[in-house]
């Protein structure tokens, strides 16, 4: 029985070898059919691409089909910007980073000790030198002066007796009545009444002053700090504190650090009387804080870094500068006049594109010297007064055709969108809350007719619709429809034709009124916010315009949603496509 059992179990795998053996023929032939398909079919597609002609690759006009075009634009206009080569002067300025120092700081300290009875300053005040700060309890050293008044007035008595006394003696003795060792005594005694009596007006003085100790004053011109002491607190010479701190702020002086080699030249202009002139910028280098000059160098190099210390001295007439304060400083250490200069953004890896007569570009290389602000000084093969292309050097290359625009083009797109959405979003914020409310459960299409009987509303009747009319149409609009409209009355009604959807956003921004809206306002009559909001934005160049214009309503809303500089690559994108006979990119460069 087992041995049964072992023969039927070992017949299985041979059985399922052998069928597996017969499908491997069917598996291969499979294969083999699947790829002689694919491969037919791949020799078709190379067979009929290759078939097209050349010609055939662009459309009319020398543009491409639908597909776009390529990076280098083919045969298209590329649009670009361009900047004008000048010859100026170029400063040679050296960047560093500074802070601020006072010209002079001081402790402001009571000199004698005593209760605070007045303070006198407000912190962070500027005040003058010799400016009453505060006043310490007098009495005690107006006592003692008036004690060392009283001593000198006593000494001086007993001194002026001393001299009538030894100008008795001196008679008696040239009658020969007296004896001259009682006229020399006399003499010492008023010798030495007299000492008395400077050594009493000595005292006098130091009471008097003491005294006017009571009195702290500032030391010089500056801006005080926060108040350390308060009225009725006892102080004195002795405190480490003070009562305030005060920094002498005009002028004021920055200390920084520039790189060793720029020391020769340094040296030589301070030597021969030029000024060395500084600007301070704030941290993120955007605003001007100050303008200075150069007053001092260290007198030795730090071989750590490799620079020298330099202190700039700065008028600080508005006060806008204080002491430790981080500034980035921009010093010029020479000039180089009537130079060669070209836009930064125009040179790109030493060379840079030259827009010819013919409204094509060729390729210029030059040598790059020193950057001041927005442009650099040049060497090279160029001419002042030709054009060099700052903008949309990416897609071009040598021979390219090219169609100048306008620099600012799209930035007066953004801004104009800007000022057209804030307009827009003013004029909801003006809607009654249960209206935007309303207006924000609407569909799209309902918003919109809304809007524009609004607007229109707005325009027949002034720049302020009364809200029950606004209510009553997003009451009407929240049924699930579009806002009813008021039917209309009169010959004038009847007669106007019924507007027109257009396709141009010149029109279709205008505002639309539904059947039975009111009239709009008559031409000469001022546009509302509103109507303003949906006009075209004004200072947008006629190639950008004319874009917006040949967009529908949902993909100019689709571009003026996008960020600034997706917008501005959309723009230029949608302008390269346009063959240059709609005269959508701009006039040639002449």
């Amino acid at each position: 029985m087992p041995l049964t059992r072992l023969f039927a179990c070992s017949q299985r795998p041979a059985v399922s070898q052998s069928g597996k053996l017969r499908l491997l023929p069917a598996v291969l032939l499979a294969v083999l059919v699947v790829g002689g398909v694919g491969g037919g079919g791949w020799w078709w597609k190379q067979r009929q691409a290759a078939s097209v002609p050349v010609s055939g690759a662009a459309g009319p006009g020398g543009s491409k089909p639908a597909g776009g075009p390529g990076r280098f634009g083919g045969g298209n206009v590329q649009p670009v910007s361009v900047g004008t080569v000048q010859r100026g002067d170029v400063r040679v300025v050296v960047s560093a980073i500074g802070t601020m120092s006072a010209r002079a700081t001081a402790v402001v300290r009571a000199k004698v000790s005593g209760e605070l009875v007045a303070v006198r300053f407000k912190e962070g005040d500027e005040v003058r030198a010799g400016q009453v700060l505060a006043e310490i309890d007098p009495r005690s050293y107006q006592a003692a002066l008036s004690q060392a008044q009283g001593t000198l007035q006593r000494d001086q008595a007993l001194l002026k007796n001393a001299q009538l006394d030894l100008k008795r003696y001196q008679d008696l003795l040239a009658r020969d009545s007296i004896a001259s060792q009682q006229v020399d005594t006399q003499a010492a005694l008023v010798r030495q009444l007299e000492g008395t009596v400077a050594s009493d007006q000595a005292q006098v003085d130091a009471a008097r002053l003491q005294l006017s100790y009571t009195q702290v004053t500032a030391p010089f011109a500056g801006r005080l700090g926060l108040r350390q002491a308060d009225k009725g607190n006892v102080v004195g010479p002795s405190d480490a504190n003070g009562l305030v701190t005060i920094n002498q702020v005009r002028p004021m002086d920055a200390a920084f650090s520039v790189p060793e080699a720029h020391l020769p030249q340094m040296r030589r202009r301070l030597a021969a009387g030029e000024e060395l002139p500084v600007e301070l910028w704030d941290r993120d280098a955007r605003r001007q804080l100050a303008k200075g000059r150069v007053v001092a160098l260290d007198n030795a190099i730090d071989t750590a870094t490799g620079t020298i210390k330099v202190k700039a001295a700065f008028a600080n007439d508005d006060g806008a500068l204080y002491p430790n304060q981080f500034v980035n400083v921009r010093l010029q250490v020479n000039l180089l006049e009537a130079v060669l200069t070209v836009p930064t953004t125009a040179v790109q890896n030493n060379y840079v594109y030259l827009v010819q007569e013919d409204s094509t570009v060729t390729q210029r290389r030059i040598r790059v010297g020193v950057t001041d602000g927005e442009r650099v000084s040049i060497e090279g093969d160029l001419r002042e007064g030709e054009q060099v292309v700052t903008d949309g050097i990416d897609r071009l290359r040598e021979g390219a055709k090219v169609a100048v625009i306008d620099a600012g083009a799209v930035t007066r797109a953004d801004q104009a969108a800007q000022e057209q959405a804030a307009q827009r979003r003013a004029f909801i914020a003006s809607l009654p809350p249960d209206v935007r409310e309303k207006l924000q459960k609407m569909s799209p299409e309902e918003r919109r007719a809304f809007l524009r009987e609004r607007r229109a509303q707005m325009g027949a009747g002034g720049a302020a619709a009364p809200a029950s009319a606004a209510s009553a149409a997003a009451s009407s609009a929240s049924g699930g429809g579009a806002p009813a409209a008021t039917p209309a009355s009169g010959p004038q009604a009847s007669a106007r034709p019924q507007p027109q959807r257009s396709e141009a956003p010149a029109r279709a921004a205008a505002p639309q009124a539904s059947p039975g809206a009111a009239p709009p306002a008559p031409p000469a009559a001022p546009a509302a916010p509103g109507d303003r909001a949906a006009e075209p934005p004004r200072g947008i160049p006629p190639q950008v315009k004319a874009l917006l214009d040949q967009m529908p309503a949902d993909e100019r809303a689709r571009v003026m949603a996008m960020p600034q500089e997706e917008r501005r690559a959309y723009i230029r994108e949608r302008l390269q496509q346009q063959p240059p006979s709609q005269g959508g990119a701009a006039s040639p460069a002449r």
